[in-house]
């Protein structure tokens, strides 16, 4: 095993996992599929990223955490819902992301390049993805508490505000160390899957969060071993592998039903 596939497979694990644990939130929220639109907003971060050379994960970020704050300030201007306030923000982002990407680049910024990642970069990544976890754990009660009442959420004092900007930050670092495992195109796969596949197995709302952190991690360790003997796009090895999870799933929830 080399050093730079053990790299990979490291930041993969902690990427999936927190990416599983926080989609677990998301999808109760029925936001899972807001980290695809937020990962083409991270186009033009990451465009930036491979013309002058920087962290792509770094432009990416750059680039969501602004989308999140324009939606953040919106939805308290307007009574929107959030899916149509980030719909309309990521478009104008995969616009200008455009401009400026470089056509022999593309295939990095679109299906990712988890296979290059530096130790220095693997050492951010895994201590972001803590994080991650930690605070998805703390707020994960409150933020249900928000999404099924929110007259109820502020007789018990929750700063209703605060803990949406929270949760938002969060999701834009998960679409941000995402898009740098299988680019930008897919983050929404890597968040939406493994709960799906936990939501397929579980029967309680604890075991539900542990699976999906499991099968978040998964995924990216059997598509890096599997790009590891065929030289295939590592990211999109992730997404199929847990599909195939996914599938396997269906089919023990339909033997056992």
């Amino acid at each position: 095993m080399t050093k730079q596939f053990l790299l990979s497979l490291i930041s993969g694990v902690f990427i999936g996992g927190a990416a599983g644990y926080i989609g677990a939130l998301m999808l109760q929220k029925r936001m899972a599929l807001a980290a695809g639109p937020l990962g083409h907003l991270a186009l033009p971060g990451v465009a930036l990223a491979l013309v002058y050379g920087f962290n792509t994960s770094l432009g990416a970020f750059s680039f969501i955490l602004l989308g999140i704050f324009l939606i953040w300030l919106l939805e308290l201007k307007t009574n929107l819902p959030t899916e149509a306030l980030t719909a309309i923000v990521f478009s104008s982002g995969v616009a200008i992301g455009f401009l400026f990407l470089p056509i022999e680049q593309a295939e990095a910024a679109l299906v990712g390049n988890i296979t290059s990642i530096s130790w220095q970069e693997t050492f951010i990544t895994v201590l972001l993805c803590i994080v991650v976890v930690v605070i998805t754990k703390v707020i994960f009660s409150k933020m249900m508490l928000i999404n099924v009442s929110e007259d109820l959420a502020k007789i018990e004092g929750i700063n209703i505000k605060k803990y949406n900007l929270v949760y938002l930050v969060l999701i834009a670092i998960v679409v941000a160390l995402g898009v740098k495992l299988v680019g930008a195109l897919l983050t929404a796969a890597l968040v939406a899957i493994p709960t799906a596949t936990a939501r397929n197995l579980s029967n309680s709302n604890k075991l539900y969060k542990i699976l999906s952190l499991v099968f978040g991690v998964l995924a990216p360790i059997i598509g890096l071993i599997i790009f590891k003997f065929t030289n295939l796009s590592a990211g999109i090895l992730i997404i199929i592998s847990s599909a195939v999870l996914f599938l396997i799933s269906m089919f023990i929830k339909k033997k056992y039903e």
